[in-house]
């Protein structure tokens, strides 16, 4: 979607669709110019309690001729001193819904009008152009009616027009990373494989002139990555190590090193998933499909930061090859384990990209991975677990959540988890009891990283969401992206 930027008076600009925010408590000047100019109508259709400025409402109305955009749009923005950021955001991407029901391809938003937050302007963009994101790929029928945004003009105070259309173009580039983790979860299974990922992290290496490296199986062999590999036993195509690194003008010091779960089809393997819902676990890659939409987005936005994502690949799938319940394997840092449950396979593969990762005596180390079924159970769909053993990386880590809306919520990593993870007969073994089944699984990979600076993120729940949020539609979040990039721009 093509952005432009414009200084003009809403109620002089000509345009298909414009939209305004409205407050709860609050009849603003824009609201009341607009309501004056149509003759008394909002405020006859607020008295009735039609509009009520509450987040997530939104009201489209045909102005007549009146003004010269053709519809106005009011959306919620709930009470005026309880505006976030966030709240933009959100705010913008309800206006896509309606939009996009209204099939108003062109408009203008004075959303950056409504409020004088800082980087309002840049939440707005983002919760715009999330908003705007559809997956449309493989439908084949009805292609004519098919729906695409064409161009959003951003109405902007006439002393921030100078700088808007770079804050617009930054977010373009953030919302380019999370859509390209979006489109990766989004793939089928059968698309999206161990060589797909990467393919894809060489497509991305060639467009920013970024360093990249496939470990193929015969490397992982001579490495000794039999964690990894033995993951991927029991599938047709093999095992995976990509290593994709930034390295950013100005950038001082030691990386920050990425490590991106990726399991490209997740069956269970010999300890095999129920059938129903089996078709979600395309989305095992999630935190791959972050590592590498960071990439993308720290490359657009040159960042000045030395970054490198290290992906561990494969399929969990169960043939006469697979691994077993009762197997024993040796990892990369020669920890044995037994494997108790071929169902744990994510932690297996990140074992040996964590201790792999540590060759580049990182500053700091963060995993994404969709990890456990146990965080869905105590967070749900509305946070991310993280677990390390830095606090500050830790809060730095919260605070970005906070601050992008993908918000983290801090598990305990008590030793006393450890307990279970013990075996009979090899040092670890790679599933326990269900109960605290996110944090055993925390303790587990805390096994791998020495001392490192190192936070793991379970985005089990977040990743992936079965109904529509107000900027991102039902399927693939991208969550991790927009967290990341501004943990980055913090440091």
């Amino acid at each position: 979607m093509r952005i432009e930027i414009s200084s003009n008076n809403p109620l002089e600009h000509a345009t298909p669709a414009l939209v305004v925010g409205c407050f709860e408590d609050e009849r603003g000047q824009l609201f009341q110019e607009c309501d004056a100019a149509l003759g008394g109508c909002l405020g006859r259709l607020a008295e009735t309690r039609e509009i009520t400025g509450k987040p997530g409402t939104t009201r489209l109305l045909y102005t007549l001729g009146k003004i010269p955009a053709e519809r106005l749009l009011l959306v919620g923005l709930g009470k005026k001193t309880e505006l976030t950021r966030e709240r933009l955001r959100q705010a913008a991407g309800h206006a896509m819904q309606a939009l996009r029901a209204a099939r108003a391809a062109s408009f203008a938003t004075a959303l950056p009008l409504a409020s004088s937050l800082p980087r309002a302007t840049e939440s707005i963009a983002v919760g715009t152009l999330l908003g705007s994101y559809s997956f449309d790929l493989y439908k084949t029928k009805d292609i004519e009616q098919h729906f695409a945004f064409d161009a959003m003009t951003l109405l902007v105070p006439q002393p921030e027009q100078g700088q808007a259309g770079s804050i617009a173009e930054q977010a373009a580039q953030l919302c380019r990373g999370v859509c390209l983790a979006r489109d990766l979860v989004s793939h089928p299974g059968n698309v999206v494989t161990p060589g797909y990922l990467a393919q894809e992290a060489r497509r991305l290496a060639a467009r920013h002139a970024l360093e990249c490296k496939v470990y193929e199986q015969d490397d992982l062999e001579s490495l000794g990555m039999n964690a990894l590999l033995g993951v991927g036993k029991g599938a047709a195509e093999p095992p995976r190590l990509i290593v994709v690194r930034y390295r950013g003008d100005g950038a001082k010091g030691r990386p920050v090193v990425l490590v991106g779960k990726g399991i490209t089809f997740d069956s269970g393997g010999i300890s095999i998933k129920p059938g129903p819902g089996m078709e979600e676990m395309k989305t095992d890659m999630a935190g791959a499909a972050a590592v590498l939409g960071t990439l993308e987005a720290a490359a657009l936005l040159q960042l000045p930061v030395d970054l490198v994502g290290v992906i561990p690949t494969a399929e969990n799938m169960p043939d006469g090859k697979a691994f077993k319940p009762g197997d024993v394997l040796a990892s990369l840092s020669g920890t044995t384990i037994e494997i108790t449950n071929t169902d744990a396979e994510g932690r297996l593969i990140l074992c040996d990209a964590l201790h792999f990762a540590q060759k580049f005596k990182p500053a700091a180390m963060i995993d994404l991975a969709t990890l456990t079924g146990a965080c869905v159970v105590a967070l749900g769909h509305e946070a991310s677990a993280v677990l390390g053993n830095d606090q500050r990386l830790v809060d730095a880590l919260k605070k970005s959540g906070d601050e992008t809306g993908e918000r983290l919520w801090q598990l305990p990593l008590w030793d006393e988890y450890g307990e279970g993870m013990k075996s009979d007969i090899a040092d670890l073994k790679n599933a326990g009891s269900r109960d605290g089944g996110t944090i055993k699984a925390a303790w587990f990979l805390k096994q791998f990283v020495g001392e490192t600076r190192w936070a793991h993120l379970d985005i089990a729940g977040t990743a992936w969401s079965d109904k529509a949020r107000p900027y991102s539609p039902k399927g693939a979040t991208g969550v991790g992206v927009r967290l990341l990039i501004e943990y980055l721009r913090q440091k």
